[in-house]
C-alpha cells in the first residue's frame, strides 16, 4: 500500500517528541506538509532538525503553543488557520491515588486532554467540511475503556475523547471528512520513559527491561507482553490519514497490543 498525502497540511499537536514525534515523521514521509507543535520554541526547533536530518525533503513548519488552555489554542490556529489533517495528540498523564487528585487536577486533566481536541476540531473541522476532504483523529488509550484505579482522572479524559470522536464523525456524516480514535497500550515513549526512570536505576535494570516488567505485571493480559513502540503506534495513524481509509469513520482503533480482553 502507497500513502501518498502530497498536497495536504497536517497539524500534529504536542509532537515535539513521543508518539506526537512518531506520528509527524510518518505522515511528513507520506508527503504532508506537516506543523510541529510544541510548548517551548527549544522543543520544537530540536524536532524540526532531528525531522530534517532523516527526512532532508519534507515539508514542515513549527508553531509553539501550550494547549492546556483557550489562549494556547487560540495561538495556535492563528498560526496555522487551516488543516486538512488534525492529529488531536496533546495529552498528560501520572499515576496519582484518587483520594489526591483534586479539583485542580481534574480541570487540568479536562482542559488539556479533551478541550484542546475540542477547540482545535471546532475551528478546523468547518473547512474540512467545505473542502469536502479531511481527517481528525483523537490519540486515546486503553485506558479510556480499561480505566486505571491508579488514574481515574487520566482514564475520565480519555473516554471523553472517545464520545467526542464518535460525535463528530456523526456531524460530517458523508461529507468525506472522517473522525476516528486511536487507542495505544503501554507505549515506550519519552514520558513513559521517564515514570519509569527512577524505578529502572533502582533496580539496576534497562528502561526497557523496566517497561516489559511493567507491562506483564500491571498489564497482564497483553498479548505482545510488551510495550509498543511509537513507530507501531504511528503506523495506525497514519493509515487512518490517508485517502485509503476513506471508509473508517467513528471508529475507536486498538492499537494496545491486545490489552483489552475483548473481541
Amino acid at each position: 500500500m502507497h500513502i501518498d498525502l502530497t498536497g495536504k497540511t497536517a497539524l500534529v499537536t504536542a509532537s515535539s517528541a513521543g508518539i506526537g514525534f512518531a506520528i509527524a515523521k510518518g505522515l511528513a514521509a507520506a508527503g504532508a506538509h506537516v506543523v510541529v507543535n510544541g510548548r517551548s520554541q527549544g522543543s520544537v526547533d530540536k524536532a524540526l532538525a532531528a525531522l530534517r536530518a532523516e527526512l532532508p525533503a519534507a515539508s514542515l513548519q513549527g508553531a509553539v503553543a501550550d494547549l492546556s488552555d483557550a489562549a494556547g489554542t487560540d495561538a495556535l490556529i492563528a498560526a496555522v488557520p487551516a488543516a486538512d489533517i488534525l492529529v488531536n495528540n496533546a495529552g498528560i498523564f501520572e499515576l496519582k491515588p484518587f483520594f489526591e487528585i483534586d479539583d485542580a487536577d481534574w480541570e487540568r486533566y479536562f482542559q488539556t486532554n479533551v478541550m484542546s481536541g475540542v477547540r482545535l476540531s471546532r475551528h478546523y473541522l468547518k473547512g474540512m467540511l467545505d473542502r469536502g476532504w479531511g481527517r481528525i483523529v483523537f490519540i486515546s488509550s486503553e485506558s479510556a475503556l480499561n480505566i486505571p484505579a491508579d488514574m481515574i482522572h487520566y482514564g475520565f479524559s480519555k473516554t471523553a475523547q472517545l464520545a467526542v470522536a464518535r460525535g463528530l464523525a456523526k456531524l460530517a456524516t458523508g461529507s468525506g471528512v472522517t473522525v476516528n480514535s486511536v487507542l495505544p497500550g503501554p507505549t515506550l515513549s519519552e514520558g513513559v520513559k521517564a515514570m519509569l526512570k527512577e524505578t529502572a536505576e533502582k533496580e539496576g535494570k534497562s528502561i526497557e527491561q523496566a517497561a516489559t516488567e511493567f507491562v506483564r505485571s500491571q498489564r497482564a493480559s497483553s498479548i505482545i507482553q510488551r510495550p509498543a513502540t511509537v513507530d507501531e503506534v504511528a503506523n495506525m495513524v497514519v493509515y487512518v490519514c490517508s485517502m485509503q481509509a476513506s471508509a473508517t469513520t467513528g471508529a475507536a482503533l486498538r492499537v494496545d497490543g491486545g490489552v483489552l480482553d475483548t473481541i
